[in-house]
């Protein structure tokens, strides 16, 4: 359980931090979202940010409810975390050039990578477990 708490405060501190977002927020967040996923480019900002949050609430709800199966929170959780990578990985700017070592602007979307061992832990001890009964 101290995983999916330490994750789901994170998560829901953002989730909530967004419901409140203006205007000039959302078109940030949104910009930063469409260069790694051009598809996002058809979504409003406003729509996008309001998604974004009531996403992150629900994810963050979700690893909060022990009645919620570890195997379906830590799934929830990884997709959450590799599409975090993955604007990490495709955002220009964000990486040390020709490697992985991020630079001062991608370190923050870089400790991510944690919200992604915490969820594949939760998935492959939920496996592990169902596996051994």
């Amino acid at each position: 359980m101290p995983p999916r708490l330490s994750a789901a405060a994170v998560i829901l501190n953002s989730g909530l931090g967004k419901a409140a977002a203006d205007e000039e927020t959302a078109a940030h967040l949104h910009g930063m979202a469409t260069t790694p996923y051009p598809f996002l480019r058809c979504v409003k900002p406003a729509t996008f940010v309001r998604l974004m949050s009531k996403g992150e609430i629900a994810l963050g709800a979700a690893l909060l409810a022990p009645f919620v199966p570890s195997l379906l929170a830590g799934a929830a959780l990884t997709g959450f975390a590799a599409g975090l990578l993955g604007l990490y990985l495709r955002t220009p700017g964000m990486r040390e050039e020709g490697g992985l070592r991020p630079t001062q602007q991608g370190l923050g979307v870089a400790k991510d990578v944690w919200l992604l061992g915490i969820g594949l832990g939760l998935v492959v001890e939920e496996l592990r477990e169902r596996r051994q009964h």
